[in-house]
């Protein structure tokens, strides 16, 4: 009788799957990004409007994705979408982009995040941003490696406690900070500032795709993947309307276009120090969760990868016990750790991540969307517990706003878009490494 293997088991509700997707999507963008967004829109209708229409996009992306993930669940997510559409090789370059640039980057400039707020609470020394990042991915990989409870009760807690600080934020832009003063006028932003603007607004909303790595391991996954994405979608963009509409009444939106940290200086007008330290606890946390939810799904393309590749077979091993793909998370901690080392030797963690991490995630999602195309017209006779409505709109409109991030990630970011473009290239001469030993 054949050994049976170790497989992922449906161990996660509804409520997990909502919590893993808020947590990854709400990190540090939401403390990051308005001042940004506020400068390139001419008015505060126009702004709130850009981060309505962002919780659109998410939506219309997040009914592509629920199509590929109830009719292909499978632990490797992306990666066995892109392997049924396009072939081994692109899967396998994909899951390398992931296990090298994408989801290794993401969690490293989560660290960084994480970092740097805790050094301004209990500083370390010169370095003190890099060693609270190594630390959280230490202390976050262990976490997960002993156990699929383990990790999603510390996501459920993180999450939880992130959501109810954002909710305090709200209380305070809206009660309790003084209401800004009316805006004589304001700098004009140039013609196509509003697409700079969405640009931000997007990498806010990004993360929210990580619910189809943990298809395999979903309840009823044909009938809550999308229950869990439109409720967690729902609830992010309700949260960042929120948000949004306290910075503008606490702040105006001149005040945050002017500001370097709109939420430090919300709270810090309202409480004065202790609403600074109070915001740089709250981001520390939202970094915490979207790094935990990052690590959690990001190992299951690792998982998936070590199954098909012989060579490759140890990132394979699914500890039946844990719930976990143990060594998958080894490998992707350690390489983190490499890009954390990496990020404190040029000095600039956060924005050197950004600039590595952008161009091959948005190529790799245009693919995404590419593949329903033709996942539909190879393999008709799959039964799609849900389609995409409208067929072919919105898989298009999704590929095109793929298109749109793709150019603006290339035009936008500095050299480090280089070094991630090269890393993914240097996929290739290892794809051939490893088809050549199966």
């Amino acid at each position: 009788m054949a050994e049976k293997v170790a497989a992922p088991k449906p161990t996660l509700t509804v409520a997990d799957a909502v919590a893993i997707i808020v947590g990854i999507v709400i990190g540090s963008g939401i403390f990051k990004t308005p001042s940004l967004v506020a400068a390139n829109t001419q008015s505060e209708l126009l702004f709130l409007f850009a981060w309505l229409l962002g919780g659109i996009v998410s939506f219309i992306g997040a009914l592509c994705y629920a199509e590929l993930a109830t009719t292909y669940p499978h632990a490797g997510g992306e990666y066995h979408f892109l392997h049924r559409a396009f072939g081994r090789d692109i899967s396998f370059l994909f899951a390398w982009a992931r296990a090298t640039v994408i989801q290794t980057g993401s969690i490293a400039m989560l660290g960084f995040v994480f970092g740097d707020y805790a050094s301004q609470l209990f500083p370390l020394g010169t370095y003190s941003p890099a060693i609270y990042a190594a630390l959280a991915a230490i202390v976050l990989t262990t976490l997960n490696v002993m156990g699929v409870q383990q990790g999603k009760w510390t996501q459920n807690i993180l999450t939880a406690a992130k959501v109810l600080g954002l909710l305090l934020v709200v209380a305070v832009g809206l009660f309790v900070a003084l209401p800004s003063e009316p805006i004589v006028t304001a700098k004009k932003p140039s013609s196509g500032a509003f697409g700079l603007a969405m640009i931000f607004v997007l990498l806010t909303y990004g993360g929210w795709n990580e619910a189809a790595y943990i298809s395999a391991e979903l309840k009823d996954v044909r009938r809550n993947m999308l229950r869990a994405l439109m409720f967690g979608i729902a609830a992010i963009t309700f949260i960042y309307l929120l948000v949004n509409f306290a910075y503008l009444k606490g702040l105006g939106l001149q005040g945050m276009a002017e500001s370097e940290a709109v939420a430090a200086d919300l709270l810090r007008n309202a409480w004065g120090e202790l609403g600074a330290k109070f915001i740089s606890v709250l981001i520390a946390i939202s970094a915490l969760g979207a790094m935990n939810a990052t690590i959690f799904t990001g190992a299951r393309t690792n998982f998936a990868l070590g199954q098909d590749f012989k060579a490759l077979n140890f990132l394979g091993i699914w500890d039946e016990r844990a719930s976990t793909p143990t060594n998958a998370l080894v490998v992707q901690g350690l390489i983190s750790l490499g890009l954390v080392a990496l990020g404190a030797w040029t000095r600039k963690g956060f924005s050197t991540m950004v600039d590595y991490t952008a161009p091959v995630f948005w190529f790799f999602f245009l693919l995404t969307g590419l593949s329903l195309f033709i996942l539909r017209t190879s393999d008709p006779e799959s039964h799609r517990p849900f389609s995409a409505p409208l067929y072919p709109l919105i898989p298009l409109l999704f590929c095109v706003f793929c298109v749109y991030m793709l150019q603006s990630s290339l035009s936008y970011t500095g050299v480090g878009a280089l070094v991630g473009v090269a890393v993914l290239l240097v996929g290739i001469p290892v794809l051939m490494l490893v088809r050549r030993y199966g």
